[in-house]
């Protein structure tokens, strides 16, 4: 046999050769039967056509021989792979006939004489057919394909491979098929499946296929009633005829859905219990019309935390209420239960809060009728929304928080315009008294009140996340150390305030001023906590995060962190109100001691830094802010100290002209003023599209224009774009009490532009102007 192995192979190796070069024998052919038409001799021509037949002949021969060799060919280069293969191989030509088949294949599908590929494939999918076309297609296209199947047993991945002109291979894993899933759906003893969203029945247990006699490939081939309900009796084809059961459909996700049919005792009347379906993959719960808890199978108890509690009214002969397990329904349980007994919201869920749990889990409860010996009876199916419900409060959080934002960013800037005339007018006064002067000491309460109300208005520009930060690379140690003196002063004696830093902390990137304020206002937090003295701690520390941290409704991304703690040993915080902290106006202090701004602009200010906040609180033992700054590689930069400079005129007039564009009279006035005193020529627009109509005029000479970024009709840097088309060079201050967006995005690609946020003082006016032109001139 060796030796016939081996003169097997030689033959197959020979022709393989012949075959290669056999267009040199067409040739060679073809030339000698030319030499034999041409020669005058008979004799001569006869034998060089005899011998030209003969090579042609022989060409012809060694090409089928080389093609009848090549399939042959494919299966010995793949051979050494697929005997060792645990998956079923089968090697095939095109049209389906099986050419070799690996030591799995012959396990897995037996004699496959005579079959061709799509016949052996019948037990491994419903359709073979099909999925033989539509795999090989993509295999002549892309060399290879694969698809999950479902199988009698479960799930399979069936795949295909070119291995040569006229050759696939095909492999079969039933890896998938043996996986324990959770649900272990073909040890349970109720019969189920599995059908897609065309009415295909993709799998079926062993318990089902034994009630239906075998495989069934659609749906409409059990059921009588093709739109039948959750819940609901209905007629399934068995083997043994048609059965009234109870059908329990669950989604099975990717368009899926999972069958359950739980067989009735009495027929129609549904007297069925639940001890046949103790361990089913459902969660569900007999209740009676008046809310008694008659019976729960397994899962059911371990969802509603009723652990100690089984069969008629428990185990212990406890009678439990559906009202004590579950809360949340808006109006009165035994309402929604005698509706359901009466036929009416049916398959309707509810998500409802189950009481039994320490943690907090939701439940979606979906109520069937059965009339048992003429009594009705509720079946309740339930399953786990707590995802569900966590997302929605996350929604209607952020669209509350979002809603909020806005209504605070639209009132900050409001009442910045109206700060802006006020102390600017101030201004323009303290330049007509001297600080001798009676009213001086009026006019400078007036201009420090404004302060503080611009202060405010700050607030609630940061927890809107409106403001315009400034941002710097900084080091969280030099920023404490040049606040501790303020920070002991803000907390008082009785109270010890004490600071421990990571040696080697790591710099952040954010505004060096509203991080002060975050840190003031957590301290300020912690110091109205502990009315009897206590202590205060800041600690920061490097750290790093190698995956997400995912916390209160966030998800903190993997990376590299400054970590700021401030933690007290006060009162602490109910866990009621955890969730509310952040909130604007939300405050548990006495009236008259906070505005309920203080950790909501904490919060929009770390947010708008990219950072993270979170709380910790006991009440009595104190509370905990636990702040995630991403860090810079960037070096810190230096600390450069503005100075106050004082409300004045400088003695030496400028020169030019400005065109104000303001949509604010009292602020437009103001503006004017102070620009006019300066000794500039002012020009005013009430709006962009004023502002145009101006500027069409070419002999106009503007030097520098001071317009408002957020204008009813067009915005300023939508109307500055367009002004300078016609005047590229055009020097531009922009001035807002809020940018809303319009200006930061569009700052980079509008150059020659600076922005003097609202409020601004007479002072930050001019010399923003005078800046803007010097660079002009």
């Amino acid at each position: 046999m060796a030796l016939f192995a081996g003169s097997n192979e030689t033959v197959k190796d020979t022709a393989g050769t012949l075959s290669s070069h056999s267009h040199w024998l067409v040739w060679a052919a073809a030339l000698i039967l030319l030499i034999g038409v041409t020669v005058p001799d008979g004799r001569v021509s006869y034998l060089f056509l005899a011998g030209g037949g003969a090579v042609a002949g022989l060409a012809f021969f060694t090409r089928l021989l080389g093609r009848a060799a090549t399939p042959s060919d494919d299966i010995a280069a793949v051979r050494p792979v697929l005997e060792h293969d645990y998956r079923a191989a089968l090697v095939a030509n095109q049209s389906g006939e099986i050419l070799h088949k690996n030591p799995a294949a012959r396990t897995r599908f037996g004699n496959t004489d005579g079959k061709s590929l799509e016949k052996v494939l019948e037990d491994v999918c419903t359709q073979p057919n099909a999925v033989v076309f539509r795999l090989q297609a993509k295999a002549d296209k892309q060399n290879a394909a694969r698809e999950d199947v479902a199988t009698p047993k479960g799930r399979s991945i069936l795949s295909v491979h070119r291995a040569g002109e006229d050759c696939f291979v095909w492999m079969v894993d039933d890896a998938a098929e043996r996986v324990t899933t959770a649900r272990s759906v073909d040890k349970i003893s109720l019969p189920m499946m599995t059908v897609s969203g065309t009415g295909s029945i993709l799998f079926m247990n062993d318990a089902m296929r034994r009630f239906a006699g075998g495989r069934v490939k659609s749906v409409d081939k059990l059921l009588n009633e093709p739109d039948v309900v959750s819940g609901q009796i209905t007629t399934v084809a068995g083997i043994d005829g048609p059965s009234q059961v109870r059908v329990i459909i669950t989604s099975a996700g990717a368009g899926r859905t999972e069958y359950f049919f739980a067989p009735l005792e009495d027929g129609r009347n549904g007297s069925e219990t639940l001890e046949s379906l103790e361990d089913f993959p459902v969660a569900l719960l007999k209740i009676s019309s008046h809310g008694t808890l008659l019976e729960a199978n397994k899962l059911a108890r371990a969802l509603m935390g009723l652990d100690q509690w089984g069969g008629s009214n428990g185990a212990s002969g406890e009678k439990r209420v559906l009202s004590d397990l579950l809360e949340g329904l808006g109006r009165p349980m035994s309402e929604w239960l005698s509706e359901a007994a009466e036929g009416r919201s049916l398959h309707k869920p509810e998500v409802l809060k189950a009481r039994n749990r320490e943690e907090e889990i939701y439940l979606q409860v979906t109520l069937g009728r059965m009339i048992r010996n003429g009594e009705v009876v509720l079946l309740a199916m339930i399953s786990d929304a707590t995802e569900l419900k966590t997302l929605e409060a996350q929604f209607v959080q952020s669209q509350k928080m979002q809603a909020i934002g806005q209504l605070a960013g639209g009132v900050a800037h409001d009442f910045n315009n109206l700060l802006t005339a006020i102390s600017g007018h101030c201004d323009l006064l303290m330049l007509r008294h001297d600080p001798g002067d009676p009213d001086f000491g009026d006019l400078e309460q007036i201009n420090q009140n404004a302060n503080r109300a611009a202060s405010l208005v700050g607030q609630l520009l940061a927890f809107s996340r409106k403001q315009n930060l400034q941002l710097e690379i900084l080091d969280m140690r030099d920023t404490l150390a040049d606040l501790t003196h303020l920070l002991n002063r803000l907390v008082g004696a009785q109270i010890q305030l004490t600071l421990s830093h990571d040696p080697q902390l790591m710099s952040v990137r954010a505004d060096r001023r509203q991080l002060e304020q975050v840190l003031m206002n957590l301290v300020v937090n912690a110091r109205d906590a502990m009315e009897g003295g206590g202590e205060i701690n800041i600690e920061t520390r490097n750290m790093k995060l190698q995956s997400e941290l995912t916390r209160d409704r966030a998800v903190v991304p993997p990376g590299e962190y400054v970590l700021v703690k401030v933690s007290d040993n006060g009162c602490g915080i109910p866990q009621d109100k955890l969730n509310k902290i952040f909130e604007p106006f939300f405050t548990t202090k006495r009236t008259g001691k906070g505005t309920g701004l203080g950790l909501s602009t904490a919060y929009g200010i770390v947010k708008q830094s990219g950072g993270f906040i979170f709380v910790d609180s006991e009440v009595g033992k104190g509370t905990a802010f636990t702040i995630y700054f991403p860090t810079s590689q960037l070096p810190v930069q230096e600390d450069v100290a503005k100075e106050e400079v004082p409300v004045r005129m400088d003695p030496v007039p400028a020169e030019g002209v400005v065109l104000l564009v303001e949509d604010e009279a009292p602020v437009r006035a103001f503006a004017s003023r102070a620009l006019k005193l300066r000794g500039y020529s002012v020009l005013e627009a009430d709006c962009a599209e004023e502002a145009l109509s101006m500027l069409e005029d070419s002999d106009l000479i503007v030097d520098v224009v001071v317009t408002d970024v957020v204008m009813p009709g067009m915005d300023g840097p939508t109307w500055v774009r367009m002004a300078r088309e016609a005047r590229p060079d055009m020097k531009v201050v922009f001035v807002s009490g809020y940018t809303e967006g319009n200006f930061g995005e569009n700052q980079e690609i509008l150059p020659n532009t600076v922005f003097l946020p609202k409020p601004f003082s007479l002072n930050e006016l001019t010399s923003t102007v005078q800046s803007q032109m010097s660079v002009a001139a």
